[in-house]
């Protein structure tokens, strides 16, 4: 059942992941809001995983505004003075990033599993906040491949708002999902431009 939580939680997302897809900065004052919406919208739902994440969202969503706008020398954009340039994982940063969530997914899970039995889906709710964990690292290092990481958030997503009623966020989930593909292209267009 959609209440207002789904409401300002997908229209704050929704504005928050367009913004982050064309490189604004500004996508991250958008994001100090989306994180205190989720949370009260995950805690509504007993999605444990997903609530005990949007601290640690609203930290990481301040680390990626600071560097976005704070590049060290050699990192800022031949396009945006001031503002930090997109790159790329090497081979082994993608290895250990799927590594990573692959390993601390299943042990949360395990964890949730134990300790919280109210969570319907424990290991698909750690599965998703550990993808977005590193996502928004990436993200908050300005690396193109953060969106491949996002598109599997989406997919993860979608599936466990549906599993769990959250129609808006369901619907929300697949417009990122689109917006994930279109910002593919786009931050790999910028790297290249950069590098």
């Amino acid at each position: 059942m959609m209440n207002v939580f789904d409401i300002i939680a997908a229209a704050l997302g929704l504005v928050c992941v367009f913004l982050a897809g064309r490189g604004s900065k500004y996508n991250f004052y958008v994001g100090y809001l989306y994180s205190a919406a989720l949370f009260l919208l995950f805690w509504e739902r007993s999605l444990l995983a997903s609530l005990m994440l949007q601290p640690v969202s609203l930290v990481m969503n301040a680390v990626g505004h600071y560097r976005w706008t704070h590049p060290r020398e050699g990192e800022a954009s031949s396009e945006k003075s001031g503002e930090l340039k997109v790159t790329t994982l090497s081979a082994a940063g993608r290895v250990v990033s799927v590594a990573t969530v692959f390993v601390v997914a299943a042990v949360w899970g395990m964890l949730l599993d134990r300790l919280f039995p109210a969570d319907p889906h424990p290991y698909q709710d750690s599965c998703l906040t550990i993808l977005i964990l590193v996502a928004q690292t990436l993200s908050a290092l300005k690396k193109w491949d953060c969106w491949v990481a996002w598109l599997f958030v989406n997919i993860v997503q979608l599936a466990l708002h549906l599993s769990v009623g959250n129609i808006c966020m369901s619907v929300v989930s697949a417009l990122y999902l689109g917006n994930s593909i279109l910002s593919i292209r786009q931050w790999i267009a910028k790297y290249r431009r950069n590098a």
